[in-house]
């Protein structure tokens, strides 16, 4: 029995009598004995909740028994019994069942039980368990709280109402003293009234002297009112205040008009293409409308509800309560949870469905809609994407003006971590979906449109423009002089590249774009890049002459068409330098990695190939790393977090270098790492690649190609994966027999001829496709055979048939050239399907093939199964490549760090002296070091600071005799050389808001300063003139300025006077403004409406698309957009890891940037104009300009 417990033995006996006959649970269970540790079996039966334990089922008398009321049953682990083997510890363990009951009386021991049924126990537990009454005791305790709580709030009304009644008791003596004092008073007036006169029998000048004290102290009560309402008004809750209910007006005219969008998109697209889908021949499924429209009709009754609240919220003003609101608004963000998941997949599916001309048709009608203001569909499905951000800044502002005493700061706070929450989801989805929307974006632009950018396969590289030079026959150039104005408007071409393609066309006067209809479209896996022409070329050598080395050649062999030659002429070295690099990196991404794969897979953007497959660290997450969905140009996954090891290691990987990787890299390595650390592993890389590079990919480098030989190819029939190869393009080619006129893996400059390819299928006809050989750990299958080398001079080239010439075109070959050509030993060549050449022997022979000879010492086949060789050889491709990409496209990186230059001068020097260094690598590191060492006189640009200190013209010239187009062409080339002198890195942390912005952004703000300047100029220069018709010709000759700035495409300039005219001291000047004409003032609406910030500056964005550069765009858009990056997510991860996916982000929008800076204006510098334009001391300030504003033209008195 129990301790501690009274009862009646009587009454016990007659429960336990009820128990044995309707207890609830009754049957044999093993009892541990308490004394010693062994089981006896006895009788149980629970009865309501106590459980009774009899010796026999038929003894009439209880052994004992236990109250469980407050207990608590539990699972015991089973225990092998005394003496019994490890077999018999196992039947123990599976047959049976322990349990255990504890009591929660202090000192009560449990009760241990058993039983032979796992049912049977569980049975019995469940019964212990409601007999224990624990739920209910659980339910008491809550009923306790709640009784507790509810006398503490009874205490708390008993002290109210004992202070009210207190209260009360005292407002009823203060109403009898003041009724007595009313009595008081009233009897004294009544004593005093016959000694009164008559009003009216006044004296005058009384009246007159009450009448001035009357309203003396009417005046002297409005002036401290006043005085204390302009204290109130100049204080900082005021200005907060303010600040705050501009911040809530702003935000319900941007959710105006973001349910305005979203009306669009549900009543232009969606609600149209279900009734198409519904029609005879549907040009679109309803599964694809809704996979495209997912969630976006609910988003939009959303934010319809959300919009009248605001409303609501503002016919309150001023008592502005917005929490409640988002209350709303959050519990919803499942809906946009769904959406933004499906985005990437609706983008994809759209592109699919555009291949279907029907449905392009059908929707290029839709968008046409004026509703729709231009914009495309991809256009209006990512508005929802970019709206969470807009809430969050606009909340982080409210907070910011909001005191922390104040009643809905705590929700808001709230609001914003829910917001924050799903922003970082966005911010990757959008980062993932924007190659994807810029694709479409640019189909879009071209008038034929182009299917190849509906491949979501394709990543963009660059655009821009450049100068197609005509030639005739043979490839050869025609005379025509760089300056030449026919040749730059004729010949102007808007380039764009992508990772398989490149793009030439032209631009319409309406900005719309057309394909050239030869050589529009470039697959550029038929592309072998000419940098520099050839000495021996006396026509090349001309045209470097007459271009100042400016161009560049793109041989084209297509393979069902003959084979001709694109020249286009670069702006700038500088840009010349860029796209070559990008074009290279491109072409050798195709070609390596059809080196590296061997099998090619379909251009899906959702294969992955199977090097990648078997290779884990490239596509599944870990710790310090974790992917996206999406592939890049290599087909391997994007990184969304990853540690700095991780990127590092991605960046030296030597089987692939992603271009998208790699520049977003570049862009952005100063957030997460510095120079130094990339500087040194890629020294790492070079000297110690075998202890540097995972051993993992080490082995896959090494992987035979044999296996995937018998999977893919072993029946031969499939002739388009054969083909592409089978014999894969080739990497050099040579016009004469010179080894270092040659582009081999991106890393020389020239090229020469027409060698043909290297083909990769050769092999001795009886080589198993089921034996495994890798030259890097055995002998080749036949050791007769031999790779024979032999020179090839013009001669040898020359005499070669016409039916092999075209069989050893630069492209299109298919064998393998007749100087590296495998022989059998009966002296046969052999073009067996089946090669048991690895893939790092393919990348071996293909780079040895490049110089066309061998260092001394070291013979080709050697080389080729030496496993030190082909690792040295490719690591120091792979260091050339990244430090090409690095000095050619971020030299500021070196001008700005002299340390990191001349580490990267002495890596340089090292690889030079390295004994093994093939032909084009040596040439490769001697352009390196030239591009780094010295300084290309036609890249040194005129420096703001340089035109300041200009002291030609003593007296500058004022404004009247200063025409309108010279003003305009000088403020661009200001403008541009102030836009241009900003450092990318500037872009990068926000630096422009934080409060040591001076010195962290030195250049964003003196483009700031500049464009300040500029509007303030405008402005003082119209309220310099005393006269209505003067100010009103100022006005109309600075609108004229600002529109010849719109022709220039400088939109800064535009800004900076249309911003000016827009200021309170001048737009208040009605008189002038109607001397205006109404020409000015039409053109002066069209210009202010193409630089409106209104919808993230869509009109602005859409302009800067369909113009072709030199541009200037508004630095304040950009920074916008870098700070909605920003503030959404933050640079790393809690665990650590570097947010790549926000990275890709800043990459795109800083890429933007620095095409609109390398492409300079040719404007020749008048400095009588910019005197004019510098000169600080026509300058006034704000205060100023309003108060001369005021004497110009009065306010008018009410």
């Amino acid at each position: 029995m129990q301790k501690s417990v009274r009862y009646n033995e009587g009454h016990a006996l007659y429960l336990a009598f009820l128990a044995r006959k309707e207890g609830t649970k009754r049957g044999f269970l093993s009892k541990k004995a308490a004394e010693a540790s062994r089981w006896h079996e006895k009788w149980f039966a629970l009865y309501q909740n106590v459980l009774f334990y009899f010796e026999g089922e038929q003894s009439s008398r209880p052994a004992g028994m236990y109250l469980l009321e407050g207990c608590s049953c539990e699972r015991a682990p089973a225990l092998p019994r005394a003496g019994a083997g490890p077999g018999g510890a196992r039947d123990a363990l599976d047959k049976q069942y322990y349990f255990t009951v504890l009591f929660g009386h202090e000192g009560q021991k449990p009760l241990e039980l058993r039983c032979e049924e796992e049912q049977d126990g569980k049975e019995w537990m469940e019964a212990i368990h409601q007999a224990s009454y624990a739920d209910i005791l659980i339910e008491r305790e809550v009923l306790m709280q709640k009784y507790i709580h509810l006398v503490q709030i009874v205490e708390t009304e008993k002290i109210a109402a004992n202070q009210l009644r207190h209260q009360l008791e005292d407002q009823d003596t203060e109403i009898e003293r003041l009724k007595s004092e009313i009595v008081a008073l009233n009897k004294t007036k009544e004593r005093m009234r016959p000694y009164q006169s008559n009003p009216e029998d006044e004296d005058p000048d009384i009246k007159k002297i009450k009448k001035v004290q009357s309203f003396m102290r009417g005046w002297l009560c409005r002036r401290k009112w006043k005085t204390i309402v302009q204290d109130y008004i100049c204080s900082p809750h005021a200005e907060s205040m303010r600040k705050r209910n501009q911040i809530v007006f702003t935000m319900v005219e941007a959710e105006s008009e973001y349910v305005h969008q979203l009306y669009v998109l549900v009543n232009g697209f969606l609600r149209p293409l279900r009734m198409a889908a519904s029609s005879k021949k549907p040009p679109i499924s309803h599964d694809d409308v809704s996979s495209i429209f997912l969630n976006s009709e609910t988003i939009m009754f959303l934010h319809e509800i959300f919009h009248q609240g605001l409303k609501a919220r503002i016919a309150n003003w001023p008592t502005l309560i917005l929490a409640d609101l988002f209350d709303i608004l959050l519990p919803m963000l499942n809906i946009y949870q769904e959406f933004v998941r499906n985005h990437q997949y609706s983008l994809q599916v759209l592109a699919n469905c555009k291949q279907n001309r029907d449905f392009d048709k059908l929707l290029k009608q839709y968008e046409a809609n004026p509703a729709c203001e231009g914009r495309m569909l991809e256009t209006f499905l990512t508005y929802p994407m970019f709206q969470i951000p807009r809430y969050i800044i606009t909340l982080h502002e409210l907070l910011a003006h909001t005191p922390h005493e104040h009643v809905e700061r705590k929700s808001l706070e709230f609001a914003k971590s829910k917001l924050e929450e799903l922003s970082r989801v966005m911010h990757d989805e959008v980062s993932d979906t924007e190659n994807i929307r810029k694709n479409l974006a640019i189909e879009r632009m071209i008038v034929e449109g182009c299917d190849i950018l509906l491949d979501t396969s394709q990543t963009f590289i660059r655009q821009g423009s450049l100068i197609q030079v005509p030639s005739v026959e043979k490839g050869k150039l025609s005379k025509v002089r760089l300056g030449s104005l026919s040749l730059k408007k004729e010949g102007e071409r808007q380039c764009f590249l992508f990772t398989k393609h490149f793009l030439i066309c032209t631009r319409s006067s309406g900005g719309k774009l057309h394909l050239l209809k030869t050589g529009g479209v470039l697959s550029l896996i038929e592309c072998t890049l000419i940098e520099e022409p050839d000495a021996s070329d006396d026509d090349s050598k001309g045209s470097g002459q007459v271009f100042g080395h400016l161009d560049f050649k793109i041989a084209v062999e297509p393979p069902d068409a003959a084979p001709f030659t694109v020249v286009l002429l670069a702006p700038s070295r500088q840009e010349k330098a860029a796209w070559t690099s990008d074009i290279s990196q491109c072409v050798d991404n195709i070609r390596c990695n059809g080196l590296m794969t061997i099998v090619f897979e379909e251009n899906s953007k959702v294969t992955v190939p199977h090097m990648i497959k078997s290779d884990a660290r490239l596509h599944k997450d870990d710790t310090d790393i974790c992917f996206s969905k999406t592939l890049n140009s290599c087909k391997v996954p994007q990184i969304r977090y990853a540690s700095v090891e991780r990127l590092l290691e991605r960046l030296t990987d030597l089987r692939f270098l992603s271009i998208d990787f790699l520049n977003t890299f570049l862009h952005t390595y100063r957030i997460f790492t510095t120079a130094d650390m990339v500087l040194a592993k890629l020294s790492d890389i070079y000297k110690r690649p075998f202890t540097s590079i995972p051993v993992r990919s080490l082995e896959l480098f090494f992987a035979t190609s044999q296996n995937n030989r018998g999977e893919h190819l072993v029946d031969g029939k499939s002739p388009r994966l054969c083909r592409k190869f089978s014999s894969p393009p080739p990497l050099a080619v040579s016009r004469t027999s010179s080894p270092v006129r040659a582009r081999k893996l991106s890393l020389t400059s020239p090229l020469n001829s027409r060698v043909g390819a290297l083909d990769l299928t050769t092999a001795p006809a009886s080589s198993s496709p089921t034996t495994t050989h890798s030259p890097a750990t055995s002998p080749p299958p036949h050791p007769a055979a031999v790779l024979e080398s032999a020179p090839v001079d013009r001669a040898g080239v020359e005499s070669v048939p016409a039916a092999d010439v075209t069989e050893l075109s630069p492209c299109r070959s298919p064998s393998t050239p007749r100087h590296l050509r495998l022989r059998q030993p009966g002296g046969q060549m052999a073009d067996s399907p089946h090669c048991p050449v690895s893939p790092a022997s393919a990348f071996a022979i293909a780079t040895a093939a490049a110089g066309h000879g061998s260092p001394p010492g070291f013979n080709s086949t050697d080389r080729i199964c030496d496993k030190e060789f082909i690792i040295r050889r490719t690591a120091t491709n792979r260091v050339l490549n990244v430090l090409r990409h690095w000095v050619s496209k971020h030299a500021q990186d070196f001008e700005l760090n002299n340390e990191l230059k001349m580490n990267v001068l002495n890596l340089l020097e090292e690889v030079l002296r390295d004994p093994d260094l093939l032909p084009q690598e040596r040439k490769a590191t001697a352009n390196i070091l030239r591009a780094l060492s010295q300084d290309d006189q036609d890249d040194i640009h005129l420096k703001l600071e340089d035109i300041i200190q200009l002291a030609d013209y003593p007296k500058a010239e004022c404004f009247e005799t200063l025409s309108a187009m010279e003003l305009a062409e000088q403020i661009t080339l200001l403008d541009h050389i102030v836009f241009r002198s900003i450092p990318y890195e500037e872009f990068l942390g926000q630096g422009w808001m934080k409060l040591d912005k001076n010195e962290r952004t030195p250049y964003i703000m003196k483009t700031s300063q500049h464009f300040n300047d500029m509007s303030n100029l405008v402005a003082s220069q119209i309220m310099n003139y005393a006269d209505v018709s003067s100010r009103a010709n100022a006005i109309e000759k600075w609108v004229a300025v600002a529109d010849i700035c719109r022709c220039l495409h400088n939109y800064n300039g535009v800004l900076e006077i249309t911003s000016a005219l827009n200021r309170s001291a001048i737009y208040r000047l009605k008189k002038t403004w109607a001397k205006v004409s109404k020409q000015t003032k039409a053109l002066m609406d069209k210009l202010q409406k193409t630089v409106s910030s209104e919808g993230r500056f869509k009109n602005l964005r859409e302009t800067l698309k369909n113009c072709n550069p030199p541009a200037v765009p508004y630095l304040g858009m950009y920074l916008t957009d870098l700070a909605f990056i920003e503030e959404g997510t933050p640079n790393f991860t809690e665990e650590g890891l570097v947010n790549f996916s926000k990275m890709r982000m800043i990459s795109h929008i800083v890429r933007e940037i620095r095409q609109f800076q390398q492409t300079s204006y040719r404007i020749d510098h008048q400095p009588k104009v910019t005197q004019y334009l510098l000169d600080k001391a026509l300058i006034m300030d704000e205060d100023t300009l309003y108060e001369l504003s005021l004497k110009i033209e009065p306010r008018l008195s009410a």
